[in-house]
């Protein structure tokens, strides 16, 4: 909006650099330009302030689509003036002298032009396309089409009119048909959430069966050591005990050897007592074969006396003592007979 100021019977207006200022008298353009300042008569000059920078104009679309669902499109059109002066002869921007304000609404004039025209495109597209295309490539396919079709249109281009771009926002169904169409795809990230829920499970078992698996071939090799430990153990055992008794045997091989050539010793030592013992009885044997019977009679009894330790009583009969003196008077005789022919010699 241009700042105007009013001294007496004079006024000055002072324009922002994005509005084109149209200085008309007489019913010519005297002045023309961006960012304009300058004193003017208001009785005889009229202005025209057309704006030459973006302008956005919001796009609204309820529309039905091919399968017969109910959807919005928002979006936003971009437009610029590319030449005032023909849009100033096709819309009224003629401004207030004393105040700077556009007498009309030309703005308004021009977005309700365009809104009406990238509707028509929009919901053309829509109704053609069926719901999951529009929400799936709608957007892309919506904007290129009312760009196009803005750009293309004849009168636009006469009125100096040019459109940058065109953004569509959003694309949105009914609040029944949305949540119809969350359904699925909620039952299928449940699903997913579910089936990851489920393979994590399987991997922790997995994991678990692994950690088991590792456990048991542990526990099983533990035992297999075990089981040749005490098979080692056993066969030091039988080593020793082998050991031992061949040990043992050589000792009682070697006792037995010293018990065997002491038994022998004593053996032939009692061997030849024996001898001597026998040829002592035999020497007795023929002493007392030569010998009188007195004289063993007497042996006998020194060998009883010996042998007794008490005697209280002797008794000697007859039958005893008569053969005993007889012997006694021959062994007299004899010894004298002896004694004699000893001394003849």
């Amino acid at each position: 909006m241009a700042d105007i100021r009013n001294l007496l019977f004079a006024r000055h207006l002072r324009s922002d650099a994005s509005a084109h200022i149209l200085v008309f008298r007489g019913g010519k353009t005297v002045m023309s330009g961006r960012g304009l300042a300058f004193w003017f008569a208001p009785m005889s000059a009229s202005i025209a302030e057309v704006p030459v920078d973006d302008r956005e104009i919001a796009l609204s679309v309820h529309a039905r689509t091919a399968d017969f669902q109910d959807v919005s499109v928002q979006g936003i059109v971009t437009w610029r003036v590319l030449d005032p002066a023909k849009v100033a002869e096709r819309v009224d921007f003629s401004i207030d002298t004393l105040r700077g304000r556009h007498t009309k609404e030309p703005l308004e004039s021009i977005a309700l032009q365009v809104s009406q025209l990238a509707q028509q495109h929009a919901a053309t597209y829509v109704g053609q396309t069926d719901l999951r295309v529009v929400l799936r490539e709608g957007a892309q396919n919506i904007r290129e089409r009312v760009l196009s079709a803005l750009s293309a249109d004849t009168d636009f281009a006469e009125m100096g009119l040019s459109f940058t771009s065109v953004r569509v926002a959003a694309i949105t169904p009914t609040n029944d048909l949305e949540r119809a169409l969350e359904a699925p795809v909620r039952e299928r990230i449940q699903q997913e959430a579910d089936e990851a829920t489920f393979a994590r499970r399987a991997l922790a078992v997995e994991k678990e069966r692994a950690i088991q698996e590792n456990e048991l071939q542990n526990r099983i090799e533990l035992a297999r050591r075990e089981e040749q430990l005490i098979a080692q153990e056993g066969a030091n055992a039988r080593r020793k005990a082998t050991e031992a008794t061949l040990a043992a045997r050589i000792e009682t091989e070697g006792r037995a050897d010293q018990r065997r050539i002491s038994a022998g010793g004593d053996a032939d030592g009692e061997r030849m007592s024996g001898q001597a013992r026998n040829e002592v009885e035999r020497a007795k044997m023929d002493i007392y074969r030569d010998a009188p019977p007195i004289v063993l009679a007497a042996l006998a009894a020194r060998d009883l006396a010996q042998k007794l330790e008490r005697i209280d009583h002797v008794h000697i009969g007859s039958d005893a003592l008569g053969p005993l003196l007889a012997e006694l008077a021959a062994a007299g005789t004899r010894a004298l007979e002896g004694g004699s022919h000893g001394d003849d010699r």
